[in-house]
């Protein structure tokens, strides 16, 4: 069973074109300019995405994650899972990349917990992680400013 009605959802406006936006995520050097570590990234259906972290964040956590590319449309869509529970399953991560007159708003929804203990935790963990994250990926695609 899966806890699909309490799906984690995001947007957040940056102010760039969407092709530069679409990259910080759906590229290694994207996602190590503003967020991980030695990334990897095919982005294409069938492809693989792989997250890096090394000494992050104020516990300097050294950890990563990642599984299957299932979609990437440049600079529209990008969906992937992971995961950031246990290994047992994976949740799905959908990115929409809507032009916007001041740039491009980023719309993500992660689905696909279990309703276990574990499951819950994870998620809510998750959800002040995307909104941690993409305050970084906004700064970083801004600003240049990476933490």
């Amino acid at each position: 069973m899966s806890i699909r009605e309490l799906e984690i959802r995001y947007a957040t406006l940056v102010r760039a074109a969407r092709d530069k936006v679409y990259d910080g995520i759906a590229t290694a050097d994207g996602l190590d300019g503003w967020f991980t570590h030695g990334a990897e990234v095919d982005a294409r259906p069938g492809g693989h995405i792989q997250f890096r972290w090394r000494e992050w964040g104020p516990e300097r956590l050294t950890f990563e994650d990642g599984g299957p590319v299932l979609e990437a449309v440049r600079p529209e869509r990008f969906v992937f899972q992971w995961s950031p529970d246990d290994q047992s399953y994976r949740t799905t991560v959908e990115i929409e990349f809507e032009e916007d007159s001041r740039g491009t708003i980023i719309r993500l929804v992660e689905h696909g917990y279990r309703d276990t203990p574990s499951g819950r935790t994870a998620l809510m963990n998750c959800a002040g992680g995307w909104g941690e994250a993409l305050t970084l990926w906004k700064f970083w695609i801004e600003h240049a400013v990476r933490y």
